[in-house]
């Protein structure tokens, strides 16, 4: 009797291209996430523009100092669609000292593969600059990244409630940290 294996198809991932953000990622990024389905996870609403211009700042700096960074996510048609990358976790609560990986996409993006490429490239860069591991917290509710973070082969680590959000009722909720050893 022969041993036959079945052959799972592979998953073709649309083209993603990663880039560090300039000043006017700032305006790009603001309207994109000016959505509150896209900023569940993130305190429920959208933020400032002024918030955009500070992060994106400081994502040049990460880039310059470190070698990576949360990058202007690009399709393959080379249009913004959201941002991907890594930075120091800076929050007194949480994986403290870490590298966290994120990402975070526009609503018409979403569902198409695009978070999975970037996270997969964000990986390869991270790999390439020497990290030896990297975290991502994720909204425990936020079934879409919780998957993402399986198509990467992270483990789940930690579990935090965290800090009360302003603006956010009781705004306490719970994130899984998800490990990857790189």
């Amino acid at each position: 009797m022969t041993e036959q294996t079945e052959t799972l198809p592979a998953v073709q991932l649309p083209a993603v291209r990663l880039r560090v953000p300039t000043h006017e990622d700032a305006f790009v990024w603001h309207r994109l996430f000016d959505d509150p389905e896209v900023m569940e996870f993130h305190g429920g609403v959208p933020a400032e523009l002024s918030m955009y211009e500070e992060l994106t700042a400081r994502q040049r700096r990460h880039d310059a100092e470190l070698g990576y960074c949360l990058w202007t996510l690009l399709d393959g048609a080379g249009e913004p669609i959201g941002f991907a990358g890594a930075q120091p976790w800076a929050r007194a609560w949480g994986p403290a000292g870490e590298i966290e990986m994120g990402w975070r996409l526009a609503r018409a993006a979403w569902g198409k593969g695009y978070a999975t490429a970037a996270a997969r490239a964000t990986v390869e860069r991270l790999r390439e600059r020497g990290v030896p591991s990297v975290v991502a917290m994720v909204d425990a509710g936020n079934e879409r990244s919780v998957a993402v973070t399986r198509r990467l082969g992270m483990d789940l680590g930690e579990t935090f409630t965290t800090p009360p959000t302003p603006g956010d009722g009781e705004g306490r909720r719970v994130a899984y940290c998800f490990r990857l050893t790189l």
